[in-house]
């Protein structure tokens, strides 16, 4: 039995037990006390009091360290300087783990000055002591290395003073000229088209639809280790639902490292995670307060302690493929290093709960099953998904992590992937996520996407030039496009859409007039001249003409026709969008960091039928409450 967790057996841990996890580990090919931790068999403070009293060290529940400790090289080694005691006491703590526990048992007594304490224990005192360093490097680290690749200082001098030329041009040209105006929406609409088009080339694309399966499965001792971030903020209600989720993952729970993102004034949600008492597995990690309350600035404070060589990123209301992380590692070996991240599919599990639900499904379904992969096909960066991230972690930490400035930060890091030299790959396994369903959460998220992608487009048209000669003109042109014009369809999509409802209902009234009726077409038209009315009907036309080919191949490859019947009202829903993209400027504006937080677990709103009959009962129960009260008064 191997000499890590044979000590065990004087502290009362049973024989079977210690079988087990050693079989265990010579299968994972890893120290039989990580399997024992790892997969909850014994408990952390259980096992380091064993290991502190068979070394004859002290166990220290709360260590104080030294100023000297370093952070995260301290953590990540598993020791650190104790703050001066009494002479003679404890000099060094150590937590230590996988071949580190079997050398400490070996030699049969801890060195002098040497205690014992658990990872847990190791990580709050670091924290407390540096948690100010920790918040200010994850909020600063790439902004201060690479400010043009972040958003902290905003837009540009010269981006400034070119938006305000611009606006003054178009404002005065309106004044001065007739036909600024018209010419500026030709152009739009020209732009329109071009993005339009390339979504619909990404449906000429043949993209899988399954992973592809190894000829072989990884064995177990040849998987690496593979770190897991999840950010939490006020998500105590779903926190047992994500740990099934990430328990039933088909991989070695000793090679796992999940860390579970609380902030620091997340009580709820910390003590939720408590009270499930996770397996080693598991690792609740407090991010420091801080500014600003992003989900990447949570997600740069836990990179550096990333163990894994792989690290994926998943939300609270995730439910990824039980394969999904094997199939990953098989992709990463199957490509070049140049392969910095995958992609894996998102998709909506709650999609029947009412329309805008559904609609989510069915836009989510045309963005991964079809434009993304398309694109990727196409060579091209793609814009991330918020989740489902699969980094090579040495490359990741190499750019700096995350933009923490960056409210829709998944959409910043694919470029910025993009733009230094390394690729995004496509993975066909989906990760189920739930969709709002109610009116202000859906808006708040989507107001949050939108502005952040301003951000993204703000920052990287900073300097064009290095943009250029990194990823190519072409290139370039049609990740701004894909990015820029996204934010701008959705800002114009009102226009566009009354202009051609007037021609619509003004080409109607001709045709039911009781003869021709010049006055008819010409109040449809104006004040449009002709080919820029056709302009415009062409190019709302192409618009939802590409928009219906794309969800309907989406939602066949899906395997949701049931979702069809719904593509013919994505016109409201795009509505829905353009609020959202208002709003997100203004917050640009007004507020540009400012996180609107999803709210996961909640139940759906109730149906109109629902509350009319919730109404009831109330008025009901008033009138009861006020007879009974009459009869009970007094002659």
């Amino acid at each position: 039995m191997p000499g890590d967790i044979a000590f065990l057996l004087r502290h009362g841990v049973p024989h079977a037990m210690l079988v087990a996890a050693a079989s265990a580990a010579r299968g994972s090919a890893v120290p039989a006390c990580d399997v024992l931790l790892a997969r909850g068999l014994i408990g952390e403070e259980r096992f380091y009091r064993a290991l502190a009293e068979e070394v004859r060290a002290p166990f220290l529940a709360r260590p104080r360290l030294g100023p000297h400790a370093r952070m995260p090289e301290g953590l990540l080694a598993g020791r650190a300087p104790l703050a001066p005691g009494p002479p003679g006491g404890p000099t060094i703590v150590s937590a230590p783990r996988g071949g580190a526990v079997g050398a400490l048992v070996a030699r049969g007594r801890a060195p002098d000055g040497l205690a014992i304490a658990t990872p847990r224990a190791l990580r709050e005192a670091m924290l407390a002591l540096h948690g100010a360093a920790v918040a200010r490097r994850a909020a600063h680290g790439l902004a201060d290395r690479t400010p043009h690749f972040s958003y902290r200082d905003g837009p540009s001098l010269g981006q400034r003073r070119t938006l305000a030329l611009a606006a003054l041009a178009v404002l005065a040209g309106a004044a001065v000229l007739d036909g600024v105006v018209v010419a500026l929406g030709a152009l739009a609409c020209l732009l329109f088209i071009v993005l339009a088009t390339i979504r619909f080339a990404t449906c000429l694309e043949s993209v899988a639809t399954t992973p592809p399966r190894p000829s072989a499965r990884i064995p177990d001792a040849d998987l690496p280790v593979y770190t897991i971030l999840v950010p939490l903020y006020d998500e105590a209600r779903v926190v047992a639902r994500l740990t099934e989720a990430l328990r039933a993952l088909d991989y070695p729970p000793e090679k796992l490292d999940i860390k579970l993102l609380v902030e620091a004034d997340d009580g709820a949600t910390a003590a939720a995670i408590d009270a499930l008492s996770l397996p080693g597995t598991f690792e609740a990690f407090v991010v420091p307060a801080g500014e600003p309350r992003t989900k990447p600035r949570a997600l740069n404070a836990a990179l550096p302690l990333a163990r894994g060589a792989f690290t994926v990123v998943f939300d609270a209301e995730d439910r990824p493929e039980p394969d999904q992380l094997r199939l990953a590692v098989a992709a990463f070996d199957r490509e070049g290093p140049d392969l910095a991240c995958l992609q894996a599919r998102l998709s909506i599990h709650n999609a029947r709960q009412n329309w805008l639900a559904a609609s989510f499904a069915v836009e989510y379904a045309a963005l991964f099953d079809v434009i993304n992969p398309g694109l990727i096909r196409l060579g091209l960066p793609i814009p991330l998904g918020g989740t489902s991230n699969h980094f090579r972690t040495a490359p990741l930490r190499a750019i700096g992590g995350w933009d923490a400035w960056n409210v829709t930060e998944d959409a910043d890091i694919g470029l910025r992937l993009a733009a230094l030299g390394l690729r995004t790959g496509d993975l066909p396994s989906t990760t189920w996520e739930e969709a709002p369903t109610r009116h202000r959460q859906w808006l708040n998220q989507r107001s949050r996407w939108m502005k952040g992608f301003m951000q993204t487009l703000l920052t990287h048209t900073r300097e064009p030039r290095r943009s250029i000669a990194v990823l190519g003109a072409r290139r370039v042109a049609i990740v701004w496009l894909v990015v820029g014009g996204t934010v701008l369809s959705a800002l114009l999509y009102p226009l566009t859409l009354f202009v051609v409802v007037s021609l619509a209902a003004g080409g109607v009234g001709a045709a039911l007039a009781p003869g021709p009726d010049p006055a008819w077409v010409e109040a449809a038209l104006a004040p449009l001249p002709l080919p820029i009315a056709i302009l415009a009907t062409t190019t709302c036309a192409w618009g939802l003409a590409t928009t219906f080919a794309v969800a309907g191949l989406a939602l066949r490859r899906r395997r949701r026709r049931d979702l069809l019947a719904l593509v013919p009202t994505m016109p409201l829903y795009f509505f829905l969008v353009s609020v959202a993209a208002w709003r997100g400027l203004q917050d640009l504006v007004r507020r540009p960091y400012h996180w609107h937080k999803t709210s996961h677990g909640l139940p759906p709103p109730a149906t109109v039928g629902e509350r009319i009959a919730t109404r009831w009962r109330q008025v009901v129960g008033r009138r009861a409450g006020r007879q009974g009260e009459g009869e009970g008064a007094p002659d």
